[in-house]
């Protein structure tokens, strides 16, 4: 088994928390792990696979988002939303402490979108 290096495991942890811009920059929380993806796919199996990871999860939480909004108009949209925010914080948090010890992590309930 080969032995992920600290390099490597601090850009998987940053592949998560780059979905943090998206508090910031408009789909910036799928521009992030996209970035973290396409620059280290060749170069570190282990951060390109945390990046497609956090890719497909905030992919999956983006289009939750859109279904809550929707659903504004009978009134549980805003609840969704609220479960929604929180559990992508809390997973997001999760994965890059994982990342950071060098444990892959999978998201729950997450569409594979991107292979």
């Amino acid at each position: 088994m080969n032995e992920i290096s600290q390099d490597e495991k601090t850009w998987g942890m940053l592949a998560h928390l780059s979905t943090l811009v998206g508090l910031i920059v408009p789909f910036g929380s799928v521009l992030g792990p996209l970035v973290v993806w396409l620059i280290k796919k060749d170069t570190m199996p282990f951060a390109a696979e945390q990046g497609k990871e956090a890719l497909n999860f905030n992919i999956t939480v983006l289009i939750a988002f859109i279904v809550s909004a929707i659903l504004t108009i009978v009134l549980i949209g805003f609840l969704l939303m609220l479960v929604v925010g929180l559990a992508w914080l809390v997973l997001t948090i999760l994965a890059a402490l994982s990342a950071n010890k060098g444990e892959a992590y999978r998201y729950p309930m997450t569409l594979r979108l991107v292979n």
